[in-house]
This record gives structure tokens, sequence and C-alpha cells, in this order.
């Protein structure tokens, strides 16, 4: 017993000294298992100075390291690095390898630059933990690059270096940036450089002086995105691009005494923001005087998505670029107006789309800008944009003379930094802008280039702010407006091949805007007069709807469509049939047929405020087939009237019918709802038509009998001959004026005719008295 309990506790020590030794190697394994393979920090330049440095200059070199692995790094420093070969093309510089792929310790194409007795490093006293973030600054004199003096573009950087342990030292992060390296005398050439900023927000007006938001005056307001780049462009020679949609919200902002902001349903709010619309807008005209500008689509409409689209849908781009042609953005305004154009992104940008956008609406000018960028097309099938970025598209789908002309903007002048991570920070931006700006100039004559970003490129405007920093502090780029490139010789290329991929609308959203527009096109055919009635408002909305800008806000975007399509609807309720049915009844409209043939009214109200031209369809619901319903003619109500159709049907059997009555367009289409209508068909059917018939000839056939009977009874029995009247004698005839006695003849004796008295032994007097007063008399 003893020895049982001895081998027991045996067991049960070795089994404590076992875990024991587990817990003791647990977090030994745990920090085995914590270091990674290849740790890795974030290494942000901040600023590079100057942006084109001349031999002999010294550059500053700026920014921030991250620890965004889960490994302390001892002993770390940052160190300036540089790949020594000279690119002199902008082939070369779009060629710089990116090995994202390859892991950063095993990077060499940026060799530090380690000299103790420079500042070409900086070392970090404390440890960098995880999600710690220091500074760096590095001053690197010119020696220490060990570069010739020859202008040109080298590929510089910052590398981080630390120990994961005290024997393993490793390099966590790098970022490059590209130098370019100006002569100290001027370069040869010149080039004249473009901008072009979009002025554009996404639609916020719902309806007369109801917006969703106040995301426009917040905007417009000088921190917000538009108060920026107009700021930018009041310093600078720029050209606007300007949706005129935006700048009609902006004005109803500004001119109301009050604007709504929805605030849920059936709530609004007061805006806020008027005083701050009413500024931008004053001081957006203001630079209009020095500035050129052009109008994009009214709205901005998705022009890819739209024309990819086709049917309804493609009918809003027509209609959007016919609304800018026409637009006047007001003073200062020149004699022709502002020319409008299109701005075409990179997956936007194929031969049925430029036919699209480019042909088939009112006022079209020869001045027009449509802005293309030039990473639509492949690299091999790219257009040399020098000595002129204008070229005639060939659009085979177009009508005469087959070509779109466009303006082409260089893509690789905002394509940033050889680092896909950090290439769109505006540093990056601002040396690969002067990069390539300064390789053009390294050759005699001058080079124009157009610069557009494109869409969602700058939310904050700092990348904006940093080009045209560098346009101002580099000598060799002169500012100039669109309009003095639209005016260069034109070249001709094919048109790039359809993207694969188009961003913009989804497929939801297009569906609602067909829906919206098929809507609103059955309320203008409603009109009498389309042009003079649709409301504007309604025209606009669905402009609005199309808008690019909501690709980013696809919620948003719902709603907006959503609202505008009730509001169409609203007003084609107000044009219906008037029943008789009591309200939450579901029968539907009754009315009689009697005979083969009849009619009977149907009547309809109009209560929109606009004359209407509106018909009526009656048409079986399939339970008969016998239903014929006569043409029916078109009716013009003015407004707030009411007209009948006067429905003529035929039926060749009796019983119920049931059928619909749809209103329709002068063009038949369907206007609201069809009303239920039930029809009661009493007909006569053949065997009942020969029984009526048979009662009329058997009417008629008696009453010939009973005339034709009484006729020859009166013929054969001759009533006598009634008594003559005493008090009322007959007039005598004239051969007997004269004579005494009527009874006598020419000698004084009687007649020989003469009738005999009425009663033997009466006399002429007494028959007389005997026959007053009697029953016969």
């Amino acid at each position: 017993m003893f020895r049982r309990r001895l081998r027991l506790s045996t067991a049960a020590g070795a089994s404590l000294l076992i875990a024991a030794s587990a817990g003791a190697l647990a977090p030994t394994q745990a920090a085995a298992t914590a270091a990674e393979d290849n740790p890795m920090v974030d290494v942000t330049i901040e600023s590079f100075s100057p942006s084109t440095p001349a031999p002999g200059q010294p550059v500053t070199i700026t920014g921030r390291v991250t620890n965004t692995s889960q490994t302390t790094f001892e002993s770390s420093q940052a160190t300036a690095c540089i790949e020594r070969d000279r690119l002199s093309t902008a082939a070369q510089v779009a060629a710089i390898p990116t090995e994202a792929d390859v892991p950063v310790k095993d990077r060499n194409d940026c060799s530090g630059l380690t000299n103790p007795e420079a500042s070409t490093f900086q070392e970090f006293e404390a440890p960098l933990a995880p999600k710690d973030s220091v500074p760096f600054r590095l001053v690197v004199p010119w020696s220490e690059w060990k570069i010739s003096g020859e202008p040109g573009v080298y590929s510089v950087g910052v590398r981080f270096r630390g120990n994961v342990s005290k024997t393993d030292r490793t390099t966590a992060g790098l970022s490059r940036i590209l130098m370019p390296v100006i002569p100290k005398t001027p370069l040869p050439g010149r080039v004249n450089a473009a901008v072009v900023l979009p002025l554009t927000h996404r639609p916020t007006l719902l309806s007369d002086h109801l917006f969703a938001n106040d995301s426009l005056a917040e905007a417009m307001a000088p921190a917000g995105q538009l108060g920026r780049l107009l700021a930018l462009g009041q310093k600078r020679l720029v050209t606007w691009l300007v949706d005129p949609a935006m700048i009609d919200e902006a004005r109803t902002i500004a001119e109301s005494d009050s604007y709504k902001i929805a605030a849920g349903p059936g709530q609004t709010k007061a805006g806020t923001g008027r005083a701050v619309v009413k500024a931008w807008l004053e001081a957006f005209d203001k630079s209009r005087n020095v500035n050129p500008t052009v109008l994009l689509p009214y709205g901005d409409p998705d022009i890819a998505s739209l024309a990819a689209a086709g049917d309804a849908a493609g009918k809003i781009i027509s209609s959007a670029r016919s609304a800018s042609e026409r637009y006047n953005l007001r003073m200062p305004l020149s004699e022709q107006g502002n020319p409008s154009g299109l701005w075409l992104g990179d997956g936007q940008v194929d031969s049925k789309t430029l036919a699209a956008g480019s042909f088939g609406f009112a006022a079209q000018r020869d001045d027009d800008v449509n802005i293309l960028p030039s990473s639509a097309w492949a690299d091999n099938e790219r257009p040399k944009l020098q000595p002129s970025p204008v070229y005639k598209v060939m659009t085979p789908e177009a009508p005469a003379p087959k070509y779109v002309k466009a303006v082409i903007a260089d893509s690789d002048l905002l394509a940033g930094g050889p680092d896909p991570a950090s290439a769109k920070q505006p540093v990056q931006l601002q040396q690969r802008f002067a990069a390539e700006t300064s390789l053009l100039a390294g050759t005699a004559g001058t080079s124009t280039v157009v610069v557009v970003p494109p869409r969602g490129w700058d939310s904050d405007g700092l990348s904006t702010a940093a080009v045209l920093q560098t346009m101002s502090t580099s000598p060799w780029i002169t500012p100039v407006g669109i309009n003095q490139v639209t005016s260069l010789a034109a070249g001709q290329t094919k048109a790039p091949a359809a993207p694969a991929n188009t961003s913009g609308l989804s497929g939801g959203q297009l569906d609602k805007i067909r829906d919206l527009s098929s809507t609103t096109t059955t309320y203008e055919s409603l009109l009498s007069d389309p042009a003079a009635q649709t409301p504007l408002s309604m025209t606009q909305g669905l402009l609005r709807s199309a808008s690019l800008e909501w690709s980013a806000t696809p919620n948003e975007a719902q709603r907006f469509v959503n609202y505008q399509r009730n509001a169409v609807a609203a007003q084609l309720k107000k044009v219906h049939l008037v029943t008789n049915k009591s309200k939450g009844q579901h029968d539907g409209i009754k009315v009689n047929l009697s005979g083969s043939k009849g009619s009977f009214p149907l009547t309809v109200e109009n209560g929109l405020d606009v004359t209407i031209r509106v018909g009526l369809e009656v048409t079986s619901t399939g339970n008969r087939n016998d239903l014929k319903i006569a043409q029916l003619h078109t009716l013009l109500l003015p407004a707030g009237q009411k007209g009948t159709f006067q429905v003529k049907a035929s039926a060749e059997q009796n019983g119920v019918i049931n059928a619909n009555a749809q209103l329709v367009t002068a063009g038949k289409q369907p206007v609201g709802d069809s009303q239920p209508l039930v029809i009661q068909a009493a007909q006569y059917g053949s065997v009942g038509w020969i029984l009526v018939g048979a009662a009329v000839a058997l009417l008629f056939g008696t009453s010939i009998v009973r005339i034709y009977r009484r006729v020859r009874s009166e013929r054969r029995n001759p009533e006598p001959k009634p008594a003559a009247d005493a008090l009322h004698p007959e007039p005598l005839p004239l051969e007997d004026l004269g004579q005494d006695d009527p009874a006598a003849g020419p000698n004084g004796l009687a007649h020989p005719e003469s009738p005999a008295p009425l009663v033997p032994g009466q006399s002429d007097l007494e028959s007389l008295k005997e026959g007053v007063g009697t029953k016969d008399g």
C-alpha cells in the first residue's frame, strides 16, 4: 500500500516537473514564434529641398519612420541612399523598377551613404518599439552623392536599418524619390504648362430650395476642397474645369433668403452656408478675368457608363452637353460664352464613348475642349505628346468627320515617385513633375504639356499645391491657359481599346437612372408643349442623378435618384381617371353596355397646372376576346380641367367583361397605373332576335286583320243617315232660295221626292219638340 502511494506521488511529481518545464519554455517559444522573418517599418519622405538641385548644392531630406511591425529595433538609423545611373529620358524614368515583390532587406538598388563625417545618416538612440514613430532630417552634401554635374534625374532615397538582436542587423524600410539635377546655367528649352483644375461636387439639390445636406457649403469654405483649389487658382494661371450644375446649386444657396436641409422623413432644417457660398462665387467670378473656364456636361454625367448602357440612359449625354453649351456663367462673360467639353479617365476612353459624348447635341462649338489622359492608351500605342498634345482621335462610330478633337494630358507628369506605396504623396508628385518637365526643357525649343489630375486625386489640395509650387520655382516652366493649347496643330491617332472594366456608376444605379429617365420622358410626352412646359428642375434632376461624382457615394446616389423618381411620379398621378369607387374599394369602374353596340363615358381629370394631351386605351384582361373598342381620339385638357371619352364598344355575347382602362400620352406611353373596368354586356342572341321579330310580326298582323274586318263590315251594313238638326239646319240650295215652302215644287205642289214625316200622324213641330232634351238628341 505504501509503495503504491509512493509510486503515485512520484508520478505526480514528474507530472508537475514536466508542467513546470513546459511553463518555463513557453515564453521562449512564444518569443520565437513572435519573431518576424521580415519585419517592416514605414519610411515617409515629407520634404525634399531644393526640388531641383544644381551641382554643388546640398540636399535636405526630412521625414518620419513608423514601426509597423511587431519587432523592436535596437541601435537603428536612417541613411540617405542613391542609385547612380543617370536618367536622361522620360521613358527611363518610367522604367525604374519597383521591386515590390522583393523583401526590403534584399534590395540593393539604393546604396547607402554612410560617411560618419557627414550628416548622411541619423542614429536613433532609443529602441523603436512597435507603433513608435520618430522623425529624421538628413543633409546630404553634394560631394556625397558621387555623381557628375550633368543634368538628368536620379533615384535617391532613405533606408532604415536596425538590430532585431545583438548580432542581427537588417534593412527594414526604404523610400525612394526622384532628384532632378539641373545645370547652373539656364536649361536650353522652355515648357508651356496648362494646369487644369476641376471644380466639381456631388449633387445635393433635391428640389427648389431643399438640399440633401450642406456638404457643398462645407466644401466651399476656406478649409474645404473647393475653397482650397479656388485659393490656389487665384494666385496662378490655371484653367477651371467646372460643372455648371454645381454653380446652379451654389447660386440657389447664395441668392435665397433661406434654404433648407433634409433632416429626416418629412423634416427639414435651415442651411447655414449662405455667406460662405456667396463669397466663393464672388471669388470664382473674379478669377475668371484671368483664368479660362471649360464647362463639363451639366451634372458631370458618367459618359462611359451611359454610352455603354444605350437606350434611354444614353440620351442623358446629349441633354447634358446641350445644357452646358447654352449655359450662362454670367459676368464676366465673353461674347461667345464658355466652351464645354469632356473629362474622361483611364477606364472611360474608347471610340464609342468619345462619339457619344462629342456629337448629337445643340449649339456644338469648334472650340470645345475634350480632355483625355495619355494613360488610357497602352504604353506601346500611346501617342507622342510633343511637339503638340492636340490630336484628332478617330471614332468610326461618329458622324462625319469621324474624329474627335481632343487634348491629351500627360499622365506621367503626375505619376509620382518610383515606389507605388508612396507615389501619391505630395512631395513625390512634386519631384516627378519637376523631373519630367526638366527633361523636356533639356532640349532646345518649346514643349507644351497639359496637366490634369485624375478624379479623386487630391481630396485635401496638398498635392495640387505641391505641383503649383514646383511650377513657381522652376524657371523653365511658363503657365498657360488651355485656350493657348487648343490652337496648336493637331495630329491624328486611333482611339484606345475599350477598357476591360469601366469604373463609374454601378449597374443598380444605372437601372434606377433608366427608370427615372423613362418616367421623365412620359411626363414630357404628356404636355402639349414639352419644351416650354417641362419644369427645369425636373430636367436638371435627371442629369444630376447620372453624375460620375456619385460613384464614391452609392448610397447617397440611390436616395437622390429615388427622390427625383418619386417627384415625377407624383406629377403623373395628378392625371387620372375619375372613378366612383369609395375609399378602400378595390372593384373596378362599372359600366353597362346594352345591345350589340353601345357607348359609355370615362372621365379624365388634369390636376396639373399645364395643358396636356392625353389618350385612352381600353383592353380586355383575357377572360373575353369578343370585346371591340373603336379608336379613341386624344383629348386636349387645359390645366385643372376634366374631359370625357365616349368609349364605343361592342360585344358578341352577354355577361361581365373584365377590362383595363389605361391613360396614355399622344405617343402611346402609359400614364400611371391602369384602372380595372367591369363592363356588363346585355347582348341578345340570335334566338332572342327571332322571338322579338315574331312578336312584332304577330302584333302588326293582328291589327291589320281587325282593321280589314271592320272596313268590310261597314261596307256591308252602312249606317242610316242621321236626322236633320232643327236648330242647325243645313243651308238651302241656291235654286230653292225665294220659295215659301221648301217642300213645294215649282207650281206650289209637294215635291215628289220629299220624305214622309218622322212619325206618322205627327207634324214636324211636334217631332222637334219631342226630340229636344232626349238621350239621343
